[in-house]
C-alpha cells in the first residue's frame, strides 16, 4: 500500500559518464514518474552540450528543480527547497538556479520578478533551449521559455539514465493531457496531448537491452489514448499496438505501463496482456470516487457501473491481474453518504495497493474557478484517514493470499534493511525481500512467499 504517488521528494544524485571536465549540473527531481523521464532528458541534452552532472550540489555551476505542481503540498516543499538554495547562492554568487517542470509552467515570470528565487524557468516542452538560457542567465538576463508546444515528444533524445541499478527504465511514449479533470492541472501545465512515433520508442527500447536493462515501463499521462497515425502508409497504432511491438523486443524484458484511464481502456489492451508473458500482470486504474455525482462533478467521463465493468473485464481476461488505483477524499460538495459510496466500491474491487489524497484546489482549475472547495479539513482528512485504514486492510489481505506461493522475481538491488536481503518484484508489482543467496541485481529469480505485511513479500529463494 502507498499513500502518496506526487508529493514525495525523488532526489536523483548521480555522477553523469560524460565526465568531470566543463560545467557542472544537480538536478534535483519532485513528483511523478514522468518528471523523473524529463530529467533523463534535460540530463541528456545538458551533457551532449558538454555539462557534466554532479551528484553534489555543493559542486555545481548550475541546479535545476524538476518540479510538480499536482498538489499544493508539492509546490511547498519545492519553495522550502528553492530558499535553501538560494543560501547557498549567497556563498556563490555565479551559482544559477532553474525551476523547470510543471510549477514553472503554472507560475512564470512569478517565480523570477517577485519572489526572486531562480535565475530561469523553464516549462517542460522548452527543453531543448535549456542550453541558450543557461548563457542568457549567466549574463544576467531573464531567462525564461515556459511556451507549450503541440508537437514536441523528445522522440529524437537518447536520455541519460539517472537510476542507479541500471535493471528498470522509464519510456515516454506521449505527452500532454486532453481530458480535462476538474481538480487536475496538467493539462495546462503540460498541454495538449500528442503520441510518440512508435519505431522510436521501439528504438529506445532497443537500446535499453543492449545496455543490459531488464524491465520498461511505458509513461503517459493517460496511456489508453495513446495513437500514432502514419498518414503515407494509411496505418494507425494504438496503445494495444504499441504495447505489443515492445513486447515484441525481448521475451526476456519485462514491460509495464502507467496511467490507464477507465474510460478509454479497451479489451484489445487487455487481450494483448494476457497474449504476453513478458507483459506485467499489473494495471492502475485510478476512480478518485466511487460516487456518480462526484465523477460527473470531476468531470472524470465514466460512471461508476462504467468502471466496475472495466474490472469484470479485467477479471475475465487476466484473473491473475493485480490492481491499483487513485482516490481523492473530500472533493468539493462531496458527502458522508458519497463518501461511503467509495469506501463500498473499494471492497468490492479489493485493490492490492492505492494512492490516496486529500482534495486539494489547484489555481486556474475548472473546480477552482466554478465549484467550492467546502468540505471542512478535519472531515477531509478524517474520511482519507478511513480510506487509508481500508487500503491496508485491503493490502495485507490481498499479501495473505501469496503466502505459499513462488513468483518470478526480477532482483532490483539490496534491501534497505540488511544488506543480505534483496528485493525486486513480481509481475502483480508486488515488492518481494528474500535472502540474497547467489543472486545478484538484475537477475530473475523464484522466490516462495513464507510471509508478510500489508506493504511487502517476504521469502526465500527456491
Amino acid at each position: 500500500m502507498k499513500t502518496n504517488k506526487l508529493e514525495n521528494l525523488d532526489k536523483l544524485r548521480i555522477v553523469s559518464k560524460a565526465g568531470e571536465n566543463g560545467p557542472k549540473l544537480y538536478i534535483e527531481t519532485y513528483g511523478c514518474q514522468m518528471n523523473v523521464a524529463d530529467s533523463e532528458v534535460v540530463a541528456a541534452i545538458m551533457t551532449n552540450k558538454g555539462y557534466s552532472i554532479s551528484e553534489n550540489m555543493e559542486d555545481a555551476n548550475i541546479i535545476l528543480v524538476n518540479t510538480c505542481s499536482i498538489r499544493e503540498n508539492a509546490e511547498q516543499k519545492v519553495r522550502q527547497r528553492l530558499n535553501d538554495y538560494k543560501k547557498h547562492k549567497k556563498k556563490d554568487k555565479d551559482l544559477l538556479i532553474g525551476v523547470i517542470g510543471c510549477m514553472a509552467e503554472r507560475l512564470k515570470t512569478k517565480l523570477l520578478e517577485e519572489e526572486k528565487l531562480v535565475d530561469m524557468v523553464v516549462g517542460p516542452d522548452a527543453y531543448r533551449d535549456l542550453p541558450k538560457l543557461v548563457e542568457e542567465a549567466g549574463s544576467g538576463q531573464q531567462a525564461i521559455n515556459v511556451l507549450l508546444s503541440r508537437e514536441e515528444t523528445y522522440a529524437d533524445i537518447n536520455p541519460v539514465r539517472l537510476g542507479k541499478n541500471n535493471v528498470s527504465a522509464f519510456v515516454s511514449i506521449m505527452r500532454g493531457c486532453d481530458k480535462m479533470c476538474a481538480y487536475c492541472v496538467v493539462p495546462f501545465t503540460r498541454g495538449r496531448e500528442r503520441s510518440r512515433d512508435p519505431y522510436t520508442i521501439v528504438r529506445e527500447v532497443n537500446d535499453l537491452i543492449a545496455k543490459g536493462y531488464k524491465e520498461v515501463t511505458l509513461l503517459g499521462q493517460n496511456v489508453d489514448s495513446y495513437i500514432w497515425k502514419d498518414e503515407e502508409n494509411n496505418q494507425a497504432i494504438n496503445f494495444a499496438g504499441l504495447l505489443e511491438m515492445v513486447a515484441k523486443t525481448s521475451s526476456n524484458l519485462r514491460v509495464r505501463y502507467s496511467t490507464s484511464h477507465p474510460k478509454d481502456m479497451t479489451d484489445e489492451v487487455l487481450y494483448t496482456m494476457a497474449k504476453y508473458d513478458n507483459i506485467c500482470k499489473n494495471i492502475h486504474l485510478p476512480v478518485q470516487s466511487g460516487n456518480n455525482r462526484v465523477l460527473e462533478n470531476m468531470h472524470r467521463g465514466y460512471t461508476r457501473e462504467w468502471y466496475m465493468d472495466r474490472i469484470r473485464a479485467i477479471r475475465k481476461i487476466l484473473p491473475n491481474c493485480a490492481l491499483s488505483s487513485d482516490f481523492i477524499a473530500g472533493f468539493c460538495d462531496e458527502t458522508e453518504e458519497e463518501h461511503k459510496e467509495t469506501l463500498s466500491l473499494m471492497k468490492w474491487v479489493e485493490y492490492d495497493f492505492a494512492y490516496m489524497f486529500k482534495y486539494s484546489e489547484r489555481p486556474n482549475t475548472f473546480a477552482h474557478r466554478k465549484l467550492k472547495d467546502n468540505v471542512p479539513e478535519e472531515i477531509k482528512t478524517r474520511r482519507l484517514t478511513e480510506i487509508i485504514d481500508l487500503q491496508n486492510k485491503l493490502s495485507l489481505k490481498s499479501n495473505k493470499k501469496d503466502i505459499g506461493k513462488t513468483f518470478e522475481v526480477l532482483v532490483e538491488g539490496v534491501s534497505k534493511k540488511s544488506n543480505e536481503r534483496l528485493f525486486g518484484r513480481n509481475s502483480q508489482n508486488k515488492v518481494i525481500v528474500f535472502d540474497k543467496g547467489k543472486a545478484k541485481t538484475g537477475d530473475y529469480v523464484n522466490v516462495k512467499v513464507l510471509e508478510c505485511t500489508s506493504a511487502t513479500l517476504k521469502g526465500s529463494i527456491v
